[in-house]
């Protein structure tokens, strides 16, 4: 093999993991910008990577996103770590109680990582699916994840907390302040922050030493389950905690 080939491969994963870390997708012209290469060479390898499916261009706006390539290769290794299969029965179990969907997420360098989820019989629908990444600062499952990770300080001193809604967490010290209650109180809460319109309580998921596994949440529109009333299922989500850090493997 050529010094080059494993140099090009090298590229295009960068290139792979810049696509990931944009939610709402982004152009050649910036992924060439954030990876230092230059255009001709990012489009190219965009093009082989969108050939093997592993990003997917929409030719209305120009931009990449990760395609299902990645999707079913993630859902290969959450299988094979046990966490997926082993949640979906208690989430399960949690929306049947709260007829309101259930995630279990797990942190994934400075991002939520959403794992499995189960959606309730209601028409609307929660947005984050399998697969996808979550800011730390905006979202419950986030902030019970920074709250319980190794080392809380380091990784909120690492992260830019940006806004997704108004009422998004951008300064550092109020998002301190808030990781501090929610260790206090052992759990997490969102209330419009990361999408307009969505509440959501989530739950730290421990294991037996202690470690964080990951965090379990209940999400569900205001219009249909104000705050208040969703706080009132907090037992049934302490519950559903428990019975994952009994489940699932320490990472």
């Amino acid at each position: 093999m050529t010094p080059e080939k494993p140099d090009m491969v090298a590229k295009a994963l960068s290139l792979l993991v810049l696509v990931g870390d944009s939610a709402q997708g982004t152009s050649a012209t910036e992924l060439a910008g954030l990876a230092g290469l230059p255009f001709s060479t990012t489009h190219r390898l965009l093009r082989s990577l969108a050939h093997q499916g592993f990003v997917a261009f929409d030719p209305a706006s120009k931009r990449y996103a990760l395609g299902i390539r990645v999707f079913q290769l993630g859902q290969r290794v959450s299988n094979a770590n046990g966490l997926a299969g082993s949640s979906i029965p208690v989430l399960r179990s949690l929306t049947e109680h709260t007829r309101e969907a259930s995630i279990l997420g797990v942190l994934d360098g400075d991002h939520v990582l959403t794992i499995s989820k189960v959606d309730g019989p209601q028409a609307f629908r929660v947005t984050s699916d399998p697969g996808t990444h979550s800011p730390l600062n905006t979202t419950a499952l986030g902030k019970v994840l920074l709250a319980y990770c190794d080392d809380p300080e380091s990784l909120l001193a690492g992260i830019e907390p940006a806004a997704r809604t108004d009422l998004s967490i951008t300064d550092r010290d109020v998002l301190r302040a808030e990781i501090d209650t929610v260790r206090e109180r052992g759990y997490g809460t969102m209330r419009e922050e990361n999408e307009v319109g969505m509440n959501a309580l989530a739950a730290p998921v421990l294991a037996v030493d202690g470690r964080m596994i990951g965090s379990v949440a209940i999400a569900a529109p205001s219009f249909r389950l104000p705050f208040d009333d969703l706080l009132a299922f907090l037992p049934a989500l302490s519950a559903a905690a428990a019975e994952l850090s009994a489940r699932l493997p320490a990472r």
